[in-house]
């Protein structure tokens, strides 16, 4: 279970010295240290549980949603998130992978985001359309519907099969509310 110093802090409270029987613990491995302050209690939790307790509000995205949902046919590693106003990209490599995080414009973040529950953790990701939109806002603009269809099923290998069954609607209220070029040509696509 993921814990922050101040939670353990509470529990291991009845030690004499709290902070050196949290020392032991991380030496013993029955607790991981992830990032400063931030702890988990077991060493075999997928790194994805973790990402938006390491750097928030986030919500898993980009490369790794595409891959989760079956979009693209290469492994993702990294555990890609979205965060928004934070001005600048973030990357932690950890004991649980690597995490990296980049802004996406406030006014999309809310848009397309589910919450999952896996066991005791519960985490956000994007909706397979909202995480394909954040992957091409990240990019530069295309200037035609041939080039996104070229950047979408040839550069991103997005699978056909998989983008014919994307919520159209759905779609199309993120693309709108993103207000980029590529956003306008990927409507034009999916009307």
């Amino acid at each position: 279970m993921i814990k922050t110093y101040a939670m353990l802090m509470e529990e291991l409270s009845e030690y004499r010295a709290p902070a050196n029987k949290l020392g032991r613990m991380v030496k013993e491995e029955s607790c991981v240290q992830v990032i400063r302050g931030l702890y988990e209690t077991e060493k075999a939790t997928s790194g994805y549980l973790l990402a938006g307790s390491i750097y928030g509000p986030s919500y898993l995205s980009f490369e790794f949603a595409l891959s989760r949902y079956g979009m693209i046919p290469e492994a993702v590693y990294v555990f890609t998130s979205a965060t928004f106003e934070k001005k600048k990209a973030k990357k932690y490599d950890t004991d649980f992978g690597t995490f990296t995080y980049r802004d996406v414009p406030s006014d999309v973040y809310s848009y397309g985001i589910q919450l999952e529950r896996e066991g005791d953790y519960i985490y956000q990701i994007a909706t397979p359309e909202k995480a394909l939109c954040d992957k091409l806002y990240t990019l530069p603009p295309v200037n035609s519907k041939k080039e996104m269809v070229s950047l979408l099923f040839e550069d991103l290998r997005i699978d056909e099969a998989e983008f014919a069954k994307l919520q159209k609607e759905r779609m199309l209220r993120i693309c709108e509310a993103y207000r980029s070029t590529n956003m306008k040509i990927l409507a034009k696509i999916v009307r």
